[in-house]
């Protein structure tokens, strides 16, 4: 059985990774990068001052529990909500490892996905993959570092044409923030239903469970970023999951990018007009 590392940033992950990433790092004979950026993204991303330094990733396979919820009420699955929030924090807490141990700055292009396993019930893989990135500039124009004010690398997952503009505008990413909440919506009852057939009129219980559980989603995001003395948080994705629950149960989850300014005066390139050179008759 392979080894993991056990350290509290890089719990869970493999220490052959861990040997692997020390002989990737900058400076080392063998070290050369791995990105799954695109050729432009790569290009952007350098033309922003940062360099790829490697491939990070993270992964945890999770059980999801179970949990009932009352047949005739709205309400959030608070066990299940724990769970994916839980399993999604392992895996983007081993992606941070993987790219402390590279000495990166930050991650970009992040992607976060899940992917539910045959080979057990409600086993579940969450994994969180990137970019780590350094910076050519030990420190920011305002004289700070680019890790977070938790001592990590930073985490984006926005795109590299967009993360290249947000440096060019003067803001700094921080780290991913994200919000979940598992929601149990009630069942109509029977001759309720009955009674809505052939009309247009809205199902307030319907309506007042998903709102309820969006704003939850929302307000965990925020308290992320207020966490982090974010400014704001840009692209923002606000996601509805059924994954494998029932037709009544949704998980509602938000993610997005928590950032500061870097200066007082943001210069935003004015956009550029492209017309295109194919004949559309």
């Amino acid at each position: 059985m392979t080894a993991v590392e056990n350290t509290p940033l890089g719990i869970g992950v493999p220490a052959d990774a861990m040997r692997r990433l020390a002989e990737m790092r900058p400076g080392q004979s063998t070290s050369l990068f791995t990105s799954d950026l695109s050729v432009n993204e790569f290009l952007l991303v350098r033309e922003a001052g940062f360099r790829p330094v490697g491939l990070v990733l993270g992964s945890s396979i999770y059980h999801v529990g179970f949990q009932v919820g009352r047949w005739n009420r709205n309400q959030e699955l608070t066990t299940l909500s724990q769970a994916m929030y839980h399993a999604r924090e392992l895996a983007m807490t081993r992606m941070e490892a993987e790219a402390d141990q590279l000495g990166a700055d930050g991650i970009v292009g992040v992607r976060l996905e899940i992917e539910f396993k045959e080979f057990g019930s409600d086993l579940a893989e969450f994994i969180a993959v990137g970019t780590a990135v350094t910076a050519d500039e030990p420190h920011t124009p305002d004289g700070l570092p680019w890790r977070n004010n938790r001592g990590l690398p930073f985490t984006s997952d926005l795109s590299g044409q967009d993360f290249w503009t947000l440096i060019q505008a003067g803001y700094a990413p921080l780290g991913m923030v994200m919000g979940t909440c598992v929601y149990h919506v009630t069942h109509q009852r029977f001759w309720q239903a009955m009674g809505n057939i052939g009309q247009n009129v809205e199902l307030p219980q319907f309506t007042e469970a998903l709102y309820d559980a969006r704003e939850l989603a929302m307000s965990r995001m925020q308290t992320e970023a207020e966490q982090l003395h974010a400014e704001g948080i840009v692209g923002v994705d606000l996601r509805s999951h059924g994954h494998r629950w029932g037709g009544h149960t949704t998980e509602f989850f938000a993610i997005g990018t928590a950032v500061r300014p870097l200066r007082a005066d943001h210069h935003i390139q004015a956009p550029q007009l492209v017309l295109p050179l194919i004949d559309s008759r």
